[in-house]
Formats: C-alpha cells, sequence, structure tokens
C-alpha cells in the first residue's frame, strides 16, 4: 500500500479538473496517505514545483473552472532525460505514485514514464473533446457542450434576423464529438467532422434550394479539424450568394464553472483513481461505460483512437 502519491494535471485546461483533484486529495488523506500537488503539470515536475496538500487546499475550487494547479505542454519531457529528471524528482519527495489528468499527450507521456521508470500510475480523462479511446465521457467535455449550445441559442436569433447563413467553428483537431453533439442539440443544418468526408459543393447546392423554399436562415458547425469556419464561410457566400458569418468561439470553451455532470463524474473518478493507485495498481485509466466507472488499460487507451459514434452521424442526416 502507497503511503504518498502525487496528483497533477497537464495538456489542455476542462472543466471539472478541479473536482477530480479535489475528489484525489480528500480520498488519499482518507486512507491516511499523503498526497502532493504538482503546479504546472509535466513542467513543474522536472523543475521540483511540488507541495504537500491539505483538505484546505482543495477547499473553495469544485465549482471553479480550469485547474487550480495549473498546466503547461512541456517539451523537455519528451526526453529521456527529461523524464528521469521528473522520476527524480518525484522520489526525493517521497512520492510513490501519480494521477495524471489530462487528454491523449498528456496521458501518454505518463503511459511512457510509467515504463521507464516503473512509478505506478493511474491516469484521469480529461479533455473537452471527449477523444479518449475506452471511455464515454472525459472531464470537462459536457461543461464545454454546454458552452456551445449558449452560443448557437443566441446566433440563431441574428440568424433569423437577418436571413443569414451562421458558420461556428468549435474545438476537435482530430474528433468531431463536439460539433457532432452541440449540431444536433442546436439543430444545425450541417455538422461538419474530421471523421467524415463531405462535399461543399453539394452542400452549397442543398441551401440554394432551400432558401428557394423559404428558408429563413442555415446554422453550420464545424470542427476545427473538418475545416477552418472562416474558409467554410468564405466558400459558402462565393457558391451561395447569401450573407454568410462565421464565429469562432475558441478557448471560451475551455473555460466556465463546470457542470453538474462535469463535478460528479469528475469526483467519481478521482475518488477510483486513489483508491487503485494507493492499493498498488497501476498504468489504467478510469472512465465510463454506460454510465459506470471503469478502468481501461493506459497503453490501450493511448494506441488506440476513440471513433465517432456512427449513430450520431446517422442522427444528424435524418434531423438536418
Amino acid at each position: 500500500m502507497l503511503k504518498t502519491i502525487a496528483v497533477m494535471t497537464s495538456g489542455g485546461d476542462s472543466p471539472g479538473m478541479n473536482a477530480a483533484i479535489r475528489a484525489v486529495t480528500r480520498t488519499a488523506l482518507h486512507q491516511g496517505v499523503k498526497v502532493w500537488g504538482i503546479r504546472g503539470g509535466y513542467h513543474g515536475m522536472l523543475d521540483g514545483e511540488m507541495f504537500e496538500m491539505q483538505s484546505k487546499d482543495v477547499s473553495d475550487i469544485i465549482q471553479r473552472g480550469g485547474t487550480f494547479l495549473g498546466t503547461a505542454r512541456c517539451k523537455r519531457f519528451n526526453t529521456p532525460e527529461g523524464r528521469m529528471l521528473g522520476y527524480k524528482n518525484l522520489v526525493d519527495r517521497g512520492i510513490q505514485g501519480l494521477v495524471v489528468i489530462g487528454g491523449d499527450g498528456s496521458l501518454r507521456g505518463a503511459s511512457i514514464l510509467s515504463q521507464e521508470t516503473g512509478i505506478p500510475i493511474v491516469g484521469l480523462p480529461g479533455t473537452i473533446d471527449n477523444d479518449v479511446w475506452g471511455s464515454e465521457y472525459t472531464i470537462g467535455c459536457d461543461t464545454a457542450a454546454n458552452t456551445i449550445i449558449d452560443a448557437i441559442n443566441k446566433l440563431r436569433d441574428t440568424a433569423s434576423a437577418h436571413r443569414r447563413i451562421i458558420v461556428l467553428e468549435v474545438m476537435g483537431r482530430n474528433s468531431g464529438w463536439l460539433a457532432m453533439v452541440t449540431g444536433i442539440s442546436g439543430g444545425a443544418e450541417y455538422i461538419l467532422v474530421p471523421e467524415e468526408e463531405y462535399d461543399l459543393d453539394e452542400i452549397c447546392a442543398d441551401m440554394k434550394e432551400q432558401y428557394d423554399k423559404g428558408k429563413r436562415y442555415i446554422l453550420v458547425v464545424v470542427a476545427e479539424g473538418a475545416g477552418k469556419g472562416y474558409e467554410v464561410g468564405k466558400a459558402i457566400m462565393e457558391k451561395t450568394g447569401r450573407d454568410t458569418r462565421v464565429s469562432k468561439l475558441g478557448h471560451i470553451q475551455r473555460g466556465g464553472s463546470p457542470s453538474v455532470i462535469d463535478r460528479v463524474n469528475a469526483s467519481k473518478l478521482g475518488e477510483h483513481a486513489a483508491l487503485a493507485l494507493i492499493s498498488g495498481l497501476s498504468d489504467i485509466v478510469f472512465g465510463f461505460d454506460r454510465g459506470h466507472v471503469v478502468s481501461i488499460n493506459l497503453h490501450d487507451a493511448v494506441n488506440n483512437k476513440k471513433k465517432l459514434n456512427p449513430e450520431l452521424i446517422r442522427l444528424s442526416k435524418i434531423l438536418a
């Protein structure tokens, strides 16, 4: 049984990370285990920016977006020398195991560190893209989706008033989950995702036909990995002759107070991670399958690509 563990957040921030940190910390303390917080992700691990946490350190954070530990991307960690320095900093503080909260890149780094040093590591999927293999949910995806829906609701008002075509670009470089679920729930006529090819000429011809039949406005949601919103909007305006406007939400999608779902799910995952790590388990990621917390092999999670649910793609075409 481990006596001292650490927790860190890495990569892009996502709402609910604080809830996960809080759950890891208080679960470990409840078990009589010391907990260290690592500031600034792998960068902080290499620079020794760590502190022992008490229960009060995670008070008043569950409602806050982002991560109070901070996060950063670290090129030095990509080298064997960098990883060994990080490992040495952990060992020097008596840290025997690590909880890493982050997306695909962060979990991949954790997997390599575990393989090279043998330190027990448990991962939690923290990314708004909901693209970690083996889990139907990732921390922050629900809040981000609701942020996008709020924007869609507002864009509808001005689109209808001016009979415009609105193109909304959302995050999702390699995954179209955010675009798909928000497009469906926001009533978008077209949803462009990197997982599926599309014909913009065919789409524009269909748009012209819809306007000829009396359509007042059209909403297009495009994941950044499927095309730049500005370029898509420019092409649509040129091909249809219709007034077209483009909105790009950018990093506003990462922020905001986490939803109830993200707070509760992140808390559940944090508890499971702490208990598993303390008991000596390693190289696993905790996620959700059909609403239940499940463990996923860390190696499998980072070496397999999560596919967009084909049922969502089918539904989006039927409801368009």
